[in-house]
């Protein structure tokens, strides 16, 4: 493996791709992004990729175009340079949430993206937790869409919560399925906020299905953005006679003030994962958020990519 396999990192997830690189016993791929004062963008790999499996590891988060851009132009610099196979990680796949037209005249944006990286020169997709699984099938070539869920469900394990005294919520009808498969791995029920979003970022919540009265609540989403949304639920929940507000969601995303409107909510803890890292402004402004790390999981799915293993059994590392 160490002969026939390249792992570069991008400007987005230095510090977790060299996590990758350590439990694969790998060293980190030299390579240089330049940013010019007129904002193009050229990438150079500084070694070796003829015939080699690369790894280009870029969570597409903010800013979206400019990581979006670096990794293009970085696939094109190994395609140019006779790689084997180009392989993407991203963690977040940022315009996921463009997926469809909900109003005329709109773009599928998920989908442009997904033609540009694959004319780019891209022959597979790692990512974790899509906003809408159908995003697979703009894709022509391979695409694991790994989940979080459960790596979360092993860390509420551990906090020893009575099965019968947890609940886990949907903040919506469209999440009922990530809810109901990490209620599963905690044995325990599933409740759903039903609301209704009028504009982005703005939530009206109506109605809560199932029993949260005098409950332990594990909030579980995809995208935390500006909070608004995720809080709301939690308020909503609070005021309905839950005991204690615990929110599990894969990507912490935190536009504008999101950071302060989650310390100033009533979740107890918040627990994401990196694929978008947090900047030491952000670590020091919560108390509430905990960050896990889904640098094994990677790891773990691209070794099992290159040996040709099932990527499915990568949860068993967390157990059922």
């Amino acid at each position: 493996m160490n002969n026939e396999t390249v792992i570069f990192a991008l400007t987005s997830n230095v510090d977790l791709a060299n996590e990758i690189c350590k439990f694969l016993n790998l060293p980190l791929g030299n390579v240089e992004i330049y940013h010019f004062a007129d904002g193009e963008i050229l990438v150079e790999p500084h070694e070796t990729v003829r015939g080699r499996k690369v790894y280009i590891i870029q969570s597409t988060c903010s800013p979206v175009t400019e990581r979006l851009m670096e990794v293009l132009v970085c696939v094109d610099a190994c395609k140019r340079a006779s790689a084997g196979e180009i392989n993407l990680v991203i963690p977040y796949f940022g315009y996921a949430r463009q997926d469809r037209k909900s109003k005329p005249r709109q773009p599928i944006t998920a989908k442009l993206v997904a033609d540009l990286l694959q004319t780019a020169g891209a022959n597979r997709i790692i990512t974790i937790d899509l906003h809408a699984s159908q995003i697979q099938g703009f894709f022509d070539i391979p695409i694991d869409d790994l989940t979080a869920v459960p790596m979360l469900g092993q860390y509420f394990k551990t906090m020893g919560f009575d099965p019968n005294d947890i609940v886990v919520v949907s903040p919506d009808h469209g999440g009922t399925t990530r809810a109901r498969n990490l209620a599963n791995k905690l044995d325990a029920p599933i409740a759903i906020i039903d609301k209704r979003r009028p504009r982005p970022n703005v939530v009206e919540a109506h109605n809560i299905i199932g029993d949260i009265e005098d409950k332990i609540c594990i909030v579980v989403d995809d995208i935390c953005d500006t909070g608004g949304s995720l809080v709301a639920a939690c308020e909503m929940l609070n005021d309905k006679g839950a005991r204690e507000i615990y929110v599990a969601v894969t990507h912490g995303v935190f536009s504008n003030c999101a950071i302060t409107t989650i310390e100033n909510s009533p979740i107890k803890q918040m627990i994401i994962t990196n694929t978008i890292p947090l900047s030491e402004e952000q670590k020091n402004e919560t108390t509430k958020i905990k960050q896990l790390s889904v640098g094994y999981m990677l790891a773990k799915t691209i070794e099992a990519i290159q040996y040709n293993n099932s990527v499915s059994h990568v949860y068993d590392l967390f157990g059922n």
